[in-house]
């Protein structure tokens, strides 16, 4: 089987619907097979999405695994992959629809480049498409640099705005749009991997709950040497914080995932810079994540 497409579903009957609809209108001339974990919703979504698609289930083509407990996204995920049998993982956001050509237009992309470039160090080891928000508005995290302390710098004071090419790593502003090239990380609301690259530096780190596993997955990835491309060739529109909002004031962020994003920031620096920089700097960047999110927190209280 070419492709395995893991999806996690927390509480997103309508969006998980969505994207499970908008893969099956995909023009693909492979196989493939979509695996959605449920995350212990226990609204009635998994229910339903399961009535609805019964046929698919019944084909093989869907496959549904009910978790016991919310077990974050990085462990569902882990879940999916393990069960999977595709040449090639694509993780997937329940909150995004894809255009009909994605699928077909980033395997055919992916298999050629690779084949073209059988050494490793030229070899796609995850690839991503072009995001965009609902707005039409390009979703920046689909393509971005890692987040070092001075480009977390440059890009909190703005910097990269007024100076893209010097200040813009952050949000790789080196790179259009619409520019097919070489990127630091990619967002896990689309991210198409060999499977074989998987095998050899391992699964998502479970560590991350929600947020940062992707950036995480991708500093390994180059590592091991691989490379990261951004295709913007093709597209899917992300319905952003489907599951992180509080149902009663759509606005209001559920303050547990406030608190996730903040600490993936810290974890990720622990894991990856805090042998790499002084103390001061290390002060420094725990002082600067855990402001934010107090004014963050402050902030979505008053929304």
């Amino acid at each position: 089987m070419e492709l395995s497409i893991i999806v996690v579903n927390y509480k997103t009957y309508e969006l998980t619907k969505q994207t499970i609809d908008s893969v099956l209108r995909q023009n693909a001339n492979f196989e493939y097979e979509i695996i959605l974990v449920d995350n212990s919703s226990q609204d009635g979504s998994i229910e339903k999405i399961q009535s609805d698609f019964q046929n698919i289930i019944n084909q093989g083509t869907l496959k549904v695994i009910i978790n016991d407990s919310n077990l974050g996204f990085s462990k569902a995920n882990n879940i999916g992959i393990r069960n999977s049998i595709g040449e090639y993982i694509l993780l997937l956001n329940s909150d995004t629809k894809l255009d009909q050509d994605c699928l077909q237009k980033c395997i055919e992309y992916i298999n050629r480049y690779n084949l073209e470039n059988p050494n490793k160090k030229d070899i796609i080891g995850a690839l991503g498409c072009k995001i965009i928000l609902p707005d039409g508005k390009l979703d920046h995290a689909c393509k971005r640099g890692f987040p070092t302390p001075s480009a977390s710098l440059h890009y909190l004071l703005g910097l990269d705005k007024k100076n893209p090419a010097k200040y813009g790593q952050y949000d790789a502003l080196h790179l259009d749009e619409d520019e097919i090239g070489e990127v630091d990380a990619l967002m896990g609301a689309f991210m198409l991997m060999p499977k074989s690259v998987l095998n050899e530096i391992g699964l998502l780190d479970e560590t991350f709950f929600m947020y940062g596993e992707d950036i995480d997955l991708c500093y390994r990835i180059k590592e091991a040497g691989y490379k990261i491309i951004y295709y913007p060739e093709t597209k899917i529109i992300h319905y952003k914080g489907g599951s992180s909002t509080e149902k009663s004031k759509p606005k209001r962020r559920n303050p547990k995932t406030i608190y996730d994003f903040h600490d993936a920031m810290w974890i990720f620096y622990k894991k990856h810079y805090i042998k790499k920089y002084n103390v001061g700097i290390t002060i420094l960047v725990f002082l600067g994540i855990w402001t934010k999110y107090t004014i963050s927190c402050i902030k979505n209280r008053f929304i």
